[in-house]
């Protein structure tokens, strides 16, 4: 009898190994999809480029140029009546609007631009969306994030809030990664989606405090581009950046917690409409 029980655990002991064992070869071929997508998104982007990932710097630093020529004089005032305060800030806003604009909208074709890959070898699609937001990462943590940690320990000499800046950051990648999954599917459904997006990105960057200071937006207006998870990303970053004061843990919590929900709705919705998609591609 006592063999015939140790028999029945080892034969469970076993299972659990083999289950664990298969987890993990799943995780890893997931994770060595990711990296190869990943890898060959930059190799075609960056091919003959001389700059590399540093061209993304250009956009932002134009616009901010731009706006400084417009409206640096008029809104310096709610920046310490800097002019330089105000070009970072402006500075900071572009280049978070231009990562959410760049990385979703190369997630929305994702999947249906490899749907002849997709309809010739089984792969997780997940994947595909998931390589575009982190090859846009990827970008970001070459090129703006170190002059953003420069700008951080040259303005609030401070470590503490140089660490923090990770943390509006991730929230971002988050608010990304769940919108990336939501339009990546839709687009399957509805082909005229990227010509709408253009649209809802604008619409984006006019809500966003990107280019105006947060003060000036009317209280009836409020709570209407609360709605925005960038404003909050934007303000968090702002403040940590270019304040000398403590940041907000509550309002860094609120990013973070937003963004997690986000990439969550996104997921779901992906993974809802998932099985459609090969009648489709």
């Amino acid at each position: 009898m006592h063999k015939i029980f140790g028999l029945e655990k080892r034969s469970k002991a076993m299972n659990l190994k083999l289950i664990s064992r298969t987890k993990k070869e799943e995780i890893d071929h997931y994770y060595e999809i990711i990296r190869v997508l990943v890898y060959k998104n930059l190799k075609v982007r960056y091919r003959g480029s001389i700059l590399g990932a540093y061209w993304s710097l250009l956009n932002p630093l134009t616009m901010t140029g731009v706006y400084t020529a417009i409206f640096g004089a008029v809104f310096a005032e709610y920046y310490n009546n800097s002019t330089l305060d105000y070009v970072l800030a402006a500075f900071t806003g572009l280049i978070i609007i231009n990562f959410f604009s760049a990385s979703t909208s190369q997630a929305l074709t994702s999947v249906v631009s490899n749907g002849a890959i997709l309809n010739k070898i089984k792969l997780p699609v997940s994947a595909f969306p998931l390589s575009a937001i982190v090859a846009n990462t990827f970008q970001l943590l070459l090129g703006a994030i170190p002059l953003l940690s420069v700008i951080t320990l040259i303005k609030t000499k401070s470590l503490s809030n140089l660490l923090l800046l990770s943390i509006p950051l991730i929230s971002l990648f988050f608010v990304c990664l769940g919108i990336g999954f939501f339009v990546s599917a839709l687009y399957v459904f509805f082909r005229d989606l990227p010509y709408f997006y253009e649209l809802i990105t604008f619409i984006v960057l006019l809500s966003s405090p990107v280019f105006y200071p947060a003060a000036i937006v009317p209280a009836a207006i409020k709570p209407a581009l609360s709605v925005n998870p960038l404003s909050l990303i934007i303000e968090n970053i702002r403040t940590i950046v270019l304040s000398t004061s403590e940041p907000s843990i509550v309002l860094l919590a609120k990013s973070l917690l937003g963004g997690l929900m986000i990439t969550a709705l996104g997921y779901i919705c992906f993974q809802y409409w998932k099985s459609q998609f090969m009648d489709l591609l």
